[in-house]
């Protein structure tokens, strides 16, 4: 099964990343290894993301600029306002990036 590595760029993807390469520089940990653990971040955040979270969120902004390359869409939005169920939040910029799922079941 392929995956996006769009979870990399979270913010607990890159902690995870910063400590897999200060383990591979004491020698805690091999290079393949932290490419592995990697890869199976990749696994876990796309099917618990796909299982485990029911929340629906509305965005409307201003849009002002928008992507599509390689199958993902990357659409950046100013003057946001972000809606869930029981809150909304108005956010200066935000960034969605967007791929398609069933990519990754070819």
């Amino acid at each position: 099964m392929a995956t996006f590595e769009l979870y990399r760029r979270s913010t607990i993807g890159m902690c995870l990343t910063e400590t897999l390469d200060e383990m591979v520089q004491n020698g805690t940990l091999s290079p393949e290894l932290a490419i592995q653990v990697l890869v199976q971040f990749d696994k876990s955040m796309a099917e618990a993301l796909e299982t485990q979270v029911k929340s629906k969120v509305s965005i409307k902004g201003h849009l002002h600029t928008y992507r599509f390359c390689d199958n993902v869409w990357t659409f950046m939005l100013q003057d946001a306002l972000i809606k869930t169920d029981d809150c909304q939040e108005n956010v200066g910029r935000v960034k969605i990036v967007a791929c398609d799922s069933k990519l990754l079941t070819q």
